[in-house]
């Protein structure tokens, strides 16, 4: 469908002056940018935020087996499993005779770490937790709990990295990161530290301690275990609680539990028992803090540091609630591709199978009028009247010729075609040069189509067949793209295949048809009257018009063998522009209509059932599409890549499926599917932002100026077959 200028047209002075600077865009042009700009950032920095912050990682049951212990000093392997190398001085501690420290790692957890504590407080026995930043930073106030009921605090690292495996700037910014999560939950800093996947001292390996001293350096007291309760393997609570209790009976030990990371109600019920057991041995619980001798090992952050955590913090519970609606909204949209995807084959090949009723209507042989309307088509106006000319049914045929500069009439005039006139009139806009030449025409029926399109000799008489019925007022025919020899041109008439022609014939056995294609499209006379005739109240007057007509009670249907062969934009540039207008024209006559939806007869069918269609497929779910792209792109980089790329595999299969049977359906040759994939990719997005854009213009009130495509006269006929039809 083409559609023309409203305003009149404009000569170019007869003298230019200086060069003028280039104005800046108007208020609602940047509005139009910067809005999708701002979106994309806003998504892209939660996806960023929210992927590095919930990286998933092995537990410390999955740790690596270290290797001999060469190149350890004996003093730690042989020694107690506090380590502190801090201020340039090697020292061990072991936890005094009947003590017992109880740690706990990888949370904190918002169900299992106040299970935990509520435990703890119960007995009144303090805990040590090693917690990681993303946990920290995305479960705030498990944190907060744990420092209120006194609880000692240690660092696990941000993301659970195996430390002897990072650079020594990895290293820096898992502890950077983890003292920024810790003083935006917690308002705190700790220099206690656990590596991921350490145990016992004599487990240590040459590159552990080579990472172990680094964290000396820094500051850090190591922390590593004397027993370890397995509990990660859900033994039972009762074995748990035999694992945690000393092997040598009166010796104090360091205990390695886990708050996170699975099911702990077991270790929940272990503590229930174990805490018991040992204080009627006589045992007393501390901290590691206590065991080194001084009152605490962490200390509260200045008011700069607190708020920059708190950023930090605020940024990560934003970015996990965003992506847990984004995650939502791509069940929705899956949900409804693979919906729309069944009910397209389901109802198209329903379609394909329907055979006309037989009636008491004879086939309609009665001459039609065809209207024509042109502005500046020199490039295409013979080839069209040449191709209805051809027609193998009466016609009377009415250029009208819109204000062209271009010698368009002067073209038509010179063909010597017979039954053609040829109309002239100043510009006026594309829907009042339709209504120009309905008025003209001779006969009740009207043909319409653009000016850049050519017609098979079978389409008239094909298009009009329907009208042996008196109820029907308007059809639609099939609607194809004529110059696809390029990859633009290709990818359109992929999309004209698979997603025009298939919605048509869902909607023409729904009885809501939202659409007749300006390309090839028929009306009653008297239905033309009834709606109104052609308005320019929107930039989709196609659409105005379908809409008009279900409301003024007339059936419309869809010719799936009417066939016409359109020019598609041959740029990037003027694909924008065209798509633009149709799905801002698309809104437009949507929104006119909308008091459909209450009016009762044909009018509430369409307005109940096509009006919300058109919403949920032609508008929210190509909106919400790109959230696929996104996550792809967000699982190839944070998540299972194979998984990632089976998943957007499966949804381009469902795509090439629905494209090889609409290819069959519409008789087309399958060789041209070589270029969906591509399609999906490139030619997608593009329509994405299309949409986007024309959202954002309804939304800020803007009337979308015309904008003509340039010709290029490419449109091809295919070869006919020699024997037609009837």
């Amino acid at each position: 469908m083409r559609r023309r200028p409203h305003r009149p047209v404009r000569h170019p002075p007869a003298h230019r002056g200086p060069r003028r600077a280039r104005a800046p865009l108007p208020s609602r042009h940047r509005f139009r940018i910067a809005v999708p700009l701002v979106l994309l950032a806003f998504v892209v920095s939660v996806l960023l935020i929210e992927g590095y912050t919930t990286r998933g990682f092995t537990g410390d049951q999955e740790g690596h087996d270290a290797g001999p212990a060469t190149g350890v000093p004996r003093e730690v392997t042989a020694g107690g499993p506090v380590v502190d190398t801090t201020g340039g001085h090697l020292r061990t501690h072991r936890v005094p005779d009947k003590t017992v420290v109880l740690t706990f790692d990888d949370g904190p957890d918002p169900l299992w770490t106040p299970r935990v504590r509520a435990v703890l407080d119960h007995h009144g026995v303090p805990g040590t937790f090693f917690v990681t930043g993303q946990q920290a930073a995305r479960h705030p106030d498990a944190l907060r709990a744990v420092i209120r009921s006194g609880h000692e605090i240690g660092v696990h690292t941000f993301s659970h990295r195996d430390l002897t495996t990072q650079s020594a700037r990895d290293v820096d910014r898992e502890l950077a990161l983890t003292q920024l999560a810790l003083a935006g939950a917690g308002g705190i800093h700790s220099s206690l530290m656990r590596m991921p996947y350490s145990a016992t001292p004599s487990a240590l390996d040459a590159p552990s301690w080579s990472v172990a001293r680094d964290l000396g350096r820094k500051g850090y007291v190591l922390a590593f275990i004397d027993q370890d309760t397995r509990d990660w393997q859900r033994p039972g609570a009762r074995a748990i609680a035999d694992a945690a209790t000393p092997r040598v009976p009166g010796r104090g030990t360091v205990v390695l539990l886990h708050d996170a990371g699975g099911d702990r109600a077991q270790t929940v019920e272990a503590l229930r028992i174990l805490i018991p057991r040992l204080q009627a041995q006589g045992y007393r619980f501390t901290t590691l803090a206590d065991v080194l001798g001084t009152e605490s090992l962490s200390h509260p952050v200045g008011t700069r540091t607190l708020w920059q955590g708190r950023v930090f913090v605020t940024a990560v519970t934003v970015s996990g609630t965003a992506v847990s609606v984004v995650t939502a909204l791509l069940l929705v949209v899956g949900t409804l591709v693979l919906a729309r995807c069944v009910l397209l084959l389901v109802l198209a090949r329903h379609h394909a199978r329907r055979r006309p009723r037989p009636g008491p209507h004879p086939p309609v042989t009665r001459p039609v009028s065809v209207v024509v309307p042109a502005f500046n088509e020199g490039l295409c106006i013979a080839k069209t009247l040449r191709s209805l000319a051809a027609s193998d049914h009466p016609v009377e045929i009415i250029v009208v010729d819109d204000g062209s500069e271009d010698g368009t009439a002067d073209i038509a005039e010179s063909l010597s075609l017979p039954a053609v006139t040829v109309v002239r009139r100043p510009n006026g806009g594309k829907p009042s040069a339709l209504n120009t030449g309905a008025l003209r025409a001779s006969h009740e029926l009207i043909v319409m189509l653009d000016a850049d399109t050519v017609f098979a000799p079978s389409t008239v008489r094909r298009l009009v067949q329907p009208f042996a019925d008196p109820a029907v007022g308007a059809t639609a025919g099939n609607a194809k793209v004529g110059n696809r020899r390029h990859l633009l041109g290709r990818w359109q008439h992929i999309e004209y295949v698979m997603g025009f022609n298939l919605d048509r014939r869902m909607y023409d056995l729904l009885r809501c048809l939202p659409t007749i294609p300006g390309a090839v499209g028929a009306f009653r006379a008297a239905a033309l009257r009834d709606a109104g005739m052609m308005s320019g109240d929107t930039l989709a007057e196609d659409t105005d018009i379908t809409m008009a007509l279900h409301r003024a009670g007339w059936e419309i249907r869809y010719v799936p063998d009417a066939c016409a062969w359109t020019e598609a934009p041959a740029s990037l540039r003027q694909l924008w522009r065209q798509r633009y207008r149709w799905s801002y024209g698309t809104m437009q006559a949507a929104w006119k209509h909308r008091h459909a939806m209450v009016e009762r007869g044909p009018a509430g069918r369409f307005g109940r059932l096509g009006l919300p269609l058109l919403a949920v497929f032609q508008i929210l779910t190509p909106l919400l599409a790109p959230l696929i792209d996104l996550l792809t792109l967000y699982g190839l980089v944070f998540g299972d890549p194979l998984r990632t790329i089976l998943a957007w595999t499966g949804v381009l299969a469902v795509q090439a499926v629905c494209a090889v049977y609409a290819f069959r359906l519409d008789g087309e040759r399958l060789r041209s599917l070589w270029a969906l994939p591509l399609q999906q990719v490139v030619y997608r997005q593009v329509m994405y932002l299309v949409l986007t854009q024309a959202c954002l213009t309804a939304v800020n009130g803007h009337r979308l100026p015309w904008q003509r495509l340039k010709r290029s006269g490419d449109v091809l006929l295919p070869p006919q077959p020699s024997t037609g039809e009837p």
